[in-house]
């Protein structure tokens, strides 16, 4: 008996989503795993997020307070990436120091 696959089909075209996520039952595994493993890939990708979002109408406001939120979130990430380096000079001057 082959593994039987579970796809997502039918919320997308297929011209923008090529790459399916796909989750492959493995023998004994229980359904409910493989659906849980499937969400999760979902998840990661966004897909779950658009299908919630494609589900009703976007108005401009909110479709412009959307994209703000996810610029602002955006810079907080980049923002707390900057502050969790050393400086240039640190680095350069620990180089420098030499290791006996």
């Amino acid at each position: 008996m082959e593994p039987c696959s579970i796809v997502l089909q039918g919320f997308f075209h297929l011209q923008t989503f090529k790459n399916m996520p796909e989750v492959v039952v493995k023998k004994g595994e229980s359904i409910d795993r493989a659906l849980k493993r499937l969400k999760t890939k979902l998840e990661g990708e966004g897909i779950l997020d658009e299908v919630r979002r494609l589900r009703a109408f976007e108005t401009p406001l909110q479709k412009t307070r959307r994209k703000a939120r996810a610029a602002a979130k955006r810079g907080r990430v980049k923002f707390r990436v900057v502050l969790n380096q050393k400086p240039e000079a640190e680095i350069s001057a620990d180089e420098a120091k030499p290791t006996n």
